[in-house]
């Protein structure tokens, strides 16, 4: 009880950088080193060739998806416990809590049996190549169905985040990682399993933080009961979760489908362009992974004082954050761009087209990322304060409504140099939009500042 109370205390009365700092750090942490664990995946399947590094890169996108259904029910839920603890609604929490962790796990499930079976279908139509698709298949027929435990974490990760349990995201994605990162050399060649070992050794990983969730779970440390009697999918609870876990999804299917146009686009300059922009994208999603899991913090700080009605206290972790996540992204933005050509040179023996083609991209997604902690802090804010439609129009910007024409469009007339600097324009563009939404967004606060300031002279 003790700790359920101090977690209470941490999202509404502690200092926001002290909030900031206890529940965004750990999960940072966790999810840097989750990142840093598929950069050594990458690292140590490029020693086995281009079209190895190729295959993890085409299976990529598709693991998304399947993820994309955890962060769905979990997400959407986590936005909806915080304004629910907020207003001390604990017997509502705890049957949204139930509803989106099993409702996560069915659906997954369902997914995965189908994306089993037309596999190679699907594995085709995100760009694989005759050469890579027996390493994409080898590996995907592992990594697609350990997918179910990831399902389990992202929805959990999101649950207890929404409670102030950071440390306790950080401990599941920590030991998987580490088990990962020790696991992959072992599995890859000492046991000389190839990309089948770089599959088996992330469901091993993913399997151990489960397990840490569950320890959670039945020592009974979460403020929610998870229990079967408390599935209760109303209309009411469904549409609460889905109007943020539905774009929330969206912006996981974006995701995927942007490296699946890459991909594509890159399909006929063969299998180097393809593993090139593969390192690319493992390298920057390191970056944005960190700053994702920083405002996994500041969320349930916004959700919790938007709906204790603590405008002050919102104000001041917008500043905040807003001002934390631009200098890492311009510290990492500026390393990307400098030592873009030693980071890519990691992922290959030598190939000199990958290298290329990977340091050119690198450097620009450096400069353009630098944009990325604003960009983030207010998609990450919309939803956390349950404004689904504009929360959905802003976080479909980056990799969708600006990326997708972009991608699309731009190798037509600038052919490879279209491919390689797409994101980084959609980037910039989707900067700009931030900045006109960000302007209505406080006006919206300010206005409802005001009225409950009215109200309560009013009462007085």
């Amino acid at each position: 009880m003790k700790e359920r109370n101090n977690k209470m205390e941490l999202l509404g009365n502690a200092p926001i950088p002290k909030a900031l700092m206890a529940l965004g750090i750990p999960i940072m942490i966790g999810m840097l080193i989750n990142a840093l664990y598929n950069l050594v995946d990458a690292y140590f399947v490029g020693g086995l060739g281009e079209s190895q590094m190729g295959a993890i890169s085409i299976v990529f996108p598709l693991g998304q998806v399947v993820v994309g259904l955890g962060l769905m029910f979990g997400n959407g839920a986590a936005f909806y416990l915080s304004r629910l603890l907020g207003r001390g609604d604990k017997d509502t929490a705890n049957k949204v809590a139930s509803t989106a962790l099993y409702s996560s796990v069915l659906v997954g499930a369902i997914i995965i049996i189908l994306a089993t079976i037309f596999l190679k279908p699907i594995l085709t139509l995100l760009g694989a190549t005759d050469t890579i698709m027996p390493y994409a298949l080898t590996y995907a027929r592992i990594y697609v169905v350990s997918c179910i435990f990831n399902v389990f974490n992202v929805t959990m990760n999101n649950i207890v985040t929404s409670e102030g349990a950071a440390k306790t995201t950080m401990c599941a994605l920590l030991l998987g990682a580490i088990l990962n990162i020790g696991l992959d050399p072992i599995f890859i060649y000492v046991l000389e399993m190839g990309v089948a070992g770089a599959a088996i050794a992330t469901a091993i990983s993913q399997l151990v933080s489960t397990l840490v969730y569950l320890n959670y779970v039945l020592r009974k440390k979460s403020a929610f009961t998870f229990s079967v009697r408390e599935f209760a999918p109303t209309k009411q609870m469904m549409a609460e979760i889905l109007k943020i876990g539905v774009p929330t999804l969206t912006f996981q299917l974006l995701t995927s489908l942007s490296i699946a146009l890459i991909n594509r686009a890159a399909h006929g300059y063969g299998d180097a362009v393809i593993a090139g922009m593969g390192a690319v994208t493992r390298v920057t999603s390191m970056g944005t992974l960190v700053v994702f899991g920083f405002l996994k913090g500041f969320q349930p700080i916004a959700g919790f004082s938007y709906g204790a009605k603590k405008f002050d206290r919102l104000q001041e972790a917008i500043k905040t954050s807003i001002l934390w996540s631009t200098i890492f992204c311009v510290i990492v933005g500026l390393l990307m761009a400098v030592f873009s050509t030693q980071i890519i040179s990691q992922f290959t023996d030598g190939n000199a087209e990958m290298i290329s083609v990977g340091q050119r991209s690198l450097m620009a997604n450096g400069f353009s990322f630098m944009l990325f902690g604003f960009y983030t802090v207010y998609s990450s804010l919309l939803l956390a304060l349950g404004k689904g439609a504009a929360g959905f129009i802003l976080g479909a910007c980056r990799q969708g409504i600006c990326f997708v024409p972009v991608i699309l469009i731009l190798p037509l007339f600038w052919e490879l140099n279209g491919i390689l600097y797409a994101q980084p324009i959609a980037d910039i563009i989707s900067a700009v939009i931030t900045i006109f939404m960000a302007l209505h967004l406080h006006k919206e606060l300010s206005a409802a500042k005001a009225k409950m300031i009215s109200i309560e002279q009013g009462n007085f």
